[in-house]
């Protein structure tokens, strides 16, 4: 056989073979992949509130990272920056994501501060202030799952990530794999402290990613819910 064609051959035989092998690897991946677990469902929505937006401020229909900074949101300076440099610059451009910060009716002079501070003349339309009084703030922080309350200004470092349909997300099992495989008591990771930097640049920021795929996949017809890492710890339990 000419060599030239024997060539040919090979080269066209790569080029069939490569993207199908490419495709071949990533099957596993998209078909082993988790969404991230829901932890509550029913979160009230922010029909209650104004806000410092033209337009009505709700949860429903938005991936929103939700927090709460009190009667002076400056004392919070700290998480915020933080929530600003590794939340929010990282996922504005997705599409229907905002943070969203619960705040007393009368704290618009320091929320005015708080966007200087944070502001550095970048685009801040999808983060918003909303204001509420305090009984309807405590109201809503209650209907989310928390390990520590609303301190006496109503704020906390903690914030929240909330679907489109209202329901809380985060990690029924938290723990490591060092963690799991030494059996430790399965404990959960419903919100995500601001001060903490590893833990929103690598746990939260995983996390979102997580959720910005699993609505990909729903739109694209992908998307099967009985994967919920939930299942995996049914299993284990009837492992042990």
């Amino acid at each position: 056989m000419d060599l030239k064609k024997v060539k040919r051959y090979v080269v066209l035989g790569i080029l069939f073979f490569l993207p199908v092998t490419f495709l071949l690897f990533l099957y596993p991946a998209t078909h082993n992949y988790k969404p991230l677990d829901i932890v509550n469902e029913s979160v009230l929505d922010l029909n209650q509130f104004t806000s410092d937006s033209e337009e009505h401020i709700q949860l429903k229909g938005h991936i929103t990272v939700l927090g709460f900074l009190g009667e002076n949101p400056m004392n919070y300076v700290i998480a915020a920056s933080n929530l600003k440099e590794l939340m929010y610059d990282k996922f504005k451009g997705f599409k229907k994501f905002q943070i969203v910060i619960v705040v007393p009716n009368g704290t618009q002079k320091f929320t005015e501060e708080l966007k200087k501070e944070i502001n550095s003349y970048e685009d801040i339309r999808f983060w918003h202030f909303v204001y509420a009084e305090p009984q309807t703030i405590q109201k809503l922080y209650n209907s989310l799952k928390s390990n520590t309350p609303l301190n006496e200004s109503f704020a906390t470092n903690a914030v929240f990530i909330i679907d489109k349909d209202l329901n809380q997300r985060g990690r029924i099992d938290d723990r490591t794999d060092n963690e799991i495989a030494n059996k430790k008591v399965i404990y959960g990771l419903n919100a995500y402290d601001c001060i903490e930097v590893a833990e929103i640049k690598n746990k939260m920021s995983e996390d979102m990613r997580i959720l910005f795929t699993e609505y990909r996949q729903k739109r694209k017809g992908d998307f099967d819910s009985t994967t919920r890492r939930a299942n995996d710890l049914k299993e284990q339990d009837e492992e042990n």
